[in-house]
Order: C-alpha cells, then structure tokens, then sequence
C-alpha cells in the first residue's frame, strides 16, 4: 500500500448503510476495511465488495468487546499505520415496543453498550492512529429519532443512545478542535434496510450519502455538527 493511500474503517459493513458506505468510500478510492460481529459475514461483503473491483478487507469487530477491538486497533496499527476515516455504523434497535415510561432496562442496556459504548470504544482506540498523523473524520451514524428538538416517546433505550452519542459527537469535536481531526454525526433518514422495513421511503444510496461526504470531508470542513442530506440539522 502506498504511503499516500487514505484508509477507511466501517463498523457493521456487513450490510445495508454500513455495506453501501464501504463501497462508495473505496469507490472513492479509500482502502476499506468492513467489520462485522461475525467475521463470516465481515468476509463475505469484503469479497463481494472486492469482486467489483474495490480494495475492500474484512475483518472481524465486536464494538462491544474491549479486547476485539484492541486486536483490531493493534493490527491496523502495525499495517496500514494509518486511519483517515472512522465511520461509526453499528448499531442496534431492540426496544421498539417499549417506553420510557415502562422500559426493559436490559434491552437499554445492550442498547447503550453497543450504540454509545461500543462506538466510544472504537473511538477511543482508533483516534491515536489519527492523531499521530494530525488528521482524521470521524463519522458517527445517529438518528433524527435522538433530536431533543423534536423528542418524541417510544424506543427510549435507541433514543437515549443516540443523543448520548450526539454528546459524545460534541466532546469530541471541542476536544479536537484547531486540529484536522473532524467530528460530526449523521441522519440517515429512514431507510430500507432491515432495521427500517421496506414500508421506508428512503433508499439505501441514500441513507449512505451524507456519511461519505463527511468521511471524505476537506480540509476546514465542519467539526461538532449534526447532519442529514449534506445539511445541519438541530440537536
């Protein structure tokens, strides 16, 4: 790999916006690497992604696992050296039928682990590689469902999580501020993948853009905002 060649990292990649946004970020000429859980499935969309030509690897990451992801961070440390662009995608959606009002606290709680934990985690141990090279985006996949200004009731553990991750966003970008290391979240709208159901009205192509374009941001592009469709969105 020349020394020159930007590198991307994609959690849960192994389908819908995390795959589409792994394809268009090697499109664009990044090496890509797609996690998943299951590294089966991790390999399976990097083949699939590669056999169109794109330089896109598979590897194994449960964002949830310290220890997974220190092995990650550790490998990708050592060869490529270098990640440009964290795309924080995976995440989970399992209390739909429930309320804050009447919550299932242990559904919240794997909500948090993966949707806030999981992607801090990663953060945390990907953001040195950024760093030492003074430049980074990091992208963080969140919803319109985490908006305080149109807040409204159900999924309480999702909708937590997510506003948790747009503070996390916010820390972050004030952290890093006056560096090229750029922090911004994302809505990606409602989208036809398995989590959004076909009824959705948006595309997956769709839904993917607006992580790209912050991936792939220039130099003095934003840090600490919250967008959909290329445009900030309130908090």
């Amino acid at each position: 790999m020349g020394s020159e060649t930007r590198v991307a990292l994609v959690t849960g990649a192994n389908r819908g916006i995390g795959l589409e946004i792994a394809r268009r970020l090697a499109a664009a000429g990044l090496t890509t690497y797609a996690t998943a859980r299951d590294p089966a499935a991790a390999e399976r969309a990097a083949t699939g992604l590669a056999g169109e030509g794109l330089p896109v690897f598979g590897r194994q990451l449960d964002v949830t696992d310290q220890a997974s992801v220190e092995r990650l961070a550790e490998e990708l440390g050592r060869d490529p050296g270098r990640i440009d662009a964290l795309v924080n995608n995976a995440g989970v959606l399992i209390d739909h039928d429930w309320t804050a009002a009447e919550p299932d606290l242990e559904l919240v709680r794997r909500t948090l682990e993966t949707n806030l934990l999981g992607t801090w985690r990663v953060t945390a141990a990907f953001l040195p590689l950024m760093r030492r090279r003074g430049h980074g985006r990091i992208v963080n996949v969140s919803t319109s469902m985490a908006q305080l200004s149109s807040m409204g009731g159900g999924s309480p553990g999702y909708r937590t999580s997510k506003t948790a991750l747009n503070a996390l966003t916010r820390a972050l970008a004030a952290e890093l501020a006056g560096t090229d290391v750029l922090v911004n979240s994302m809505d990606p709208g409602w989208v036809r993948t398995d989590m959004g159901g076909e009824a959705a009205p948006r595309s997956i192509g769709e839904g993917a853009d607006t992580a790209v374009w912050l991936a792939t941001l220039p130099g003095g592009g934003p840090s600490g905002g919250f967008f959909r469709d290329r445009e900030p969105i309130p908090w």
